[in-house]
């Protein structure tokens, strides 16, 4: 056996610790704020695309990465690829988002399932998940946290 052939591929995200921004995020609109941003205006209303901001342990952010871009009414999102880039980035929170072409800014059963996975897999890393946000192509916004959705829903306790 030649030694390429025992080598383990891995994801490399470059540590340049950075303050994006001068303050931190505290509430659902600091994060809309800032999200917006990264949804192109001439998709938004086409196709779903998934964000998440990287936080620092004061809320600042040291990154905000598109993971996923998706079809008109889903996208796939693989959970293992935010916590890489979590893990790599020494991110002590996050928060998720992403946009419902039609408009409409109720959360699916299939965010919440996604929500509750992805909260599960900040208390195994010690994580906090601080809020998943879903934009309208419509210049608004439905914060998880503040509606109560981040709570688990079978007993309804709040994890983080």
């Amino acid at each position: 056996m030649d030694k390429s052939s025992s080598v383990v591929e891995e994801i490399r995200v470059v540590y340049k610790p950075t303050k994006i921004g001068n303050k931190p995020i505290v509430t659902s609109i600091d994060a809309y704020e800032i999200l917006r941003y990264y949804f192109d205006p001439n998709t938004i209303a086409l196709q779903e695309s998934f964000v998440v901001i990287f936080l620092n342990n004061q809320n600042f952010i040291k990154g905000i990465h598109r993971l996923f871009v998706g079809g008109i009414a889903s996208t796939i999102v693989d959970i293992r690829l935010i916590f890489s880039i979590a893990l790599k980035s020494a991110s002590t929170s996050i928060v998720i988002s992403h946009n419902h072409p039609s408009g409409i800014l109720k959360p699916s059963q299939q965010d919440l399932a996604l929500t509750k996975r992805i909260r599960e897999g900040c208390q195994i890393f010690e994580i906090k998940l601080v809020d998943h946000l879903i934009l309208s192509p419509y210049s608004n916004y439905y914060s998880m946290a503040d509606g109560g959705d981040l709570f688990d829903i079978s007993s309804n306790k709040s994890d983080n």
